[in-house]
């Protein structure tokens, strides 16, 4: 539970939703509601195995990518790992620095692919260094900004409706009800200055 917390705070301070599953019960009962990007599974959950969870993930037809922890770090027990269907696989104990990376670089690798660099016009963003630049001049924005301008260049021109906004950038802990889309948006367009990037659909959301 204690690592559990603390890999979350983390994510978050870099701008990503996070939901918390302390067991695997728990972990596969998220999993059937929510379609997630990348799924840290512990091999040691308690409850229902982490293997099995992984075993599930891979069975259901999914963009969900798979970054396996456990405490067992020999070659043959990562082999097993990726096997299972695992997509990338951490021992423990790790920098915090290194999991972020690789989290990053298997949401990138999610359906449809991401590339790295996001471009639209002047307007640049580069997912692994965290930095988002227009004119070739740096942006100075919040990881959560980063994270709703990141989200709209991925999806290429399609509509992104306020709630979709909460559950892929937010985390269980927002509030379906709240205007934190609506005033991390203005504040996002204030950043990026003039002519205005982002378009707000009528009764539908945003877009880029």
């Amino acid at each position: 539970m204690r690592l559990a917390n603390s890999v979350a705070r983390v994510l978050r301070r870099e701008g990503m939703a996070v939901d918390v599953a302390y067991d695997g019960t728990a972990a596969l009962d998220r999993a059937v509601g929510v379609d997630y990007d990348v799924v840290v599974l512990d091999r040691d959950l308690p409850g229902v195995p982490g293997d099995e969870v992984c075993r599930w993930l891979m069975r259901e037809p999914r963009r969900t990518r798979v970054l396996m922890l456990t405490a067992a770090g020999t070659i043959a027990e990562r082999v097993q790992g990726l096997t299972i269907g695992a997509d990338d696989y951490l021992p423990k104990p790790f920098a915090y620095p290194e999991l972020v990376a690789r989290i990053r670089a298997l949401g990138r690798r999610s359906q449809p692919a991401v590339p790295p660099v996001l471009v639209h016009g002047d307007l640049a963003l580069d997912s692994a260094r965290r930095v988002a630049t227009r004119a070739g001049t740096r942006l100075a924005l919040n990881p959560k900004e980063l994270a709703v301008l990141e989200y709209l260049l991925a999806a290429r021109g399609r509509v992104v409706s306020a709630e979709e906004l909460l559950e892929r950038v937010w985390d269980e802990a927002a509030d379906p009800f709240t205007t934190t889309v609506k005033a991390t948006m203005n504040r996002l367009r204030s950043k990026l200055g003039e002519p205005p990037v982002i378009e707000t659909v009528p009764r539908a959301g945003y877009r880029i």
